[in-house]
This record gives structure tokens, sequence and C-alpha cells, in this order.
């Protein structure tokens, strides 16, 4: 088998001849370098521009609930009778001769309740929602009444003396009622009316030889937006023993 030699005088000669053509050839224009700080100052350019494309794209987020962006106070109530209540808002705020409590929403107003509110209807004290005044809170009690009546009749007997209530039950679609009972064992009947046009929940429970009716309610439209925070009032309401109340005054 034939080997193949390589001449060097055949290599030199190759290799001049190509030196030779790129010598000849005309010169290309120089090519733009690339600086490595080019893309960071690209990069910076084009971030504002994509940040304010994403925020004009991309949802907000949903707008808080009440019950999310709302704070709340207890109110103290003292469910003093006609005779000695001591004038309009004469019992709000006494913490000392309390006989109940509830939560209220920050911003919420409350409704001054006369003597003859308190006489008639034992209507004690009463909130509302100034920017939507059919959410209401209140409540009612009814000296006397040393226990419970069966649940299915309590609400019945509540309606006797609150026609706007009468008005509820009737056109109802539906009333749910349940008992409950606190850590001290105190008995609770809960209600809840859902109505074509109002939405309520009510709480009863008896104490001090006293019925005690804590009332929430708010038209429908606005139940499926504020449940939450509605709920909350509802749970919230609970019997307290004042700290002397041997000695206190429920003036």
């Amino acid at each position: 088998m034939a080997s193949a030699f390589f001449s060097p005088a055949t290599v030199l000669r190759s290799s001049a001849a190509s030196s030779s053509s790129q010598a000849s050839a005309a010169p290309k224009p120089p090519t733009p370098s690339k600086s490595p700080f080019s893309k960071p100052h690209l990069a910076a350019s084009i971030l504002p521009f994509a940040a304010a494309a994403a925020l004009a794209i991309s949802p907000g987020p949903p707008p808080p609930s009440i019950a999310a962006d709302s704070a709340f106070h207890i109110y103290y109530g003292t469910a003093a009778s006609a005779a000695n209540y001591g004038g309009y808002g004469g019992n709000s705020s006494k913490q000392d001769s309390a006989e109940y409590t509830y939560e209220v929403p920050d911003g919420w107003k409350e409704r001054l309740v006369s003597k003859v509110e308190k006489g008639t209807n034992g209507t004690d004290s009463e909130f509302y929602n100034p920017k939507k005044r059919g959410e209401r809170e209140y409540l009612t009690f009814l000296p006397g009444i040393r226990e419970l009546a069966p649940v299915d009749s309590v609400l019945g007997n509540l309606a006797l003396s609150d026609v706007g209530l009468q008005d509820q039950i009737a056109g109802s679609d539906s009333v749910r009622s349940e008992e409950r009972r606190d850590a001290a064992g105190q008995v609770y009947y809960a209600y809840e009316i859902d109505g074509v046009g109002a939405h309520s929940l009510i709480s009863v429970t008896c104490r001090r030889n006293k019925l005690y009716a804590h009332f929430v309610s708010a038209p429908a439209a606005e139940w499926s937006r504020d449940e939450a925070t509605l709920r909350r009032l509802h749970e919230s309401f609970k019997t307290v023993d004042p700290p002397f109340s041997s000695s206190s005054s429920f003036s």
C-alpha cells in the first residue's frame, strides 16, 4: 500500500498563498463591540415600562370586606327599667353596672332610646350603620321571666311586641332555631330568619329574672355582602355579672 508523503515546501507555499489572498481581500467594516455594560443599561430602561405594563394588566386585589377592615368596640348595657332610666342615652358605657355586652362596629351610631320605648317594648339599646341604615343591632328585655320557654314558642312571644318582627316571620322563606350553652352552662336560643327583603339573627337568654333578646338585622342585599360582620355581632352577645352586683345601681 502506497504511503502519502507531504512536502514541507508544498505546505509552506499553501500557507503563503492563503495569507496573500486574505491580505488582498477588501477589509470588512469593524463590528461594534458589545460592552458588558450594555445589557444592564437596556434592562434598566425596559424595567419601568415592564412594571407599568404588569400593573396595568394584572387585576388589583379585591376590596376588603367589612369584617376585614372594621374595628369593633364593646357596648355595656344595664337593662334599666323605664322608672329608673336616667334620661336619653343615660345608660351608655356603664361597664361597672353592665348586665350584658355585645360588639359594635366602629363608625356605627347609637340611637337614643326614649322612656316610652323602654316601657312599651323593652328596647334598651340600639345601633345602626349610618352608611347602610337598614343594618341594625339592638337589645330588648322583659322583666319577671325566670327561665326560657320552649324554643319554638319564644320567638312568637317576642313578636307580640314587635310588629316588624311579626311581618318578617310571616313573610320569611325559612326560620331556623337552635339551642346552645356557654362555658358556664347558660342556655341561649339562636334564631335565623331568612326573609325576602331582610335577614335577621336573634339571640335570647334568661338571667336575673329577665329575658334578654339581642337582634341583628339587615336588608337582604346588604346581608349578602356583610354576612361575616353581622354574624360576628350576633355571636358577641352575652350576659355578664356586674363587678359589685350586690351594690350596683341600675340607673
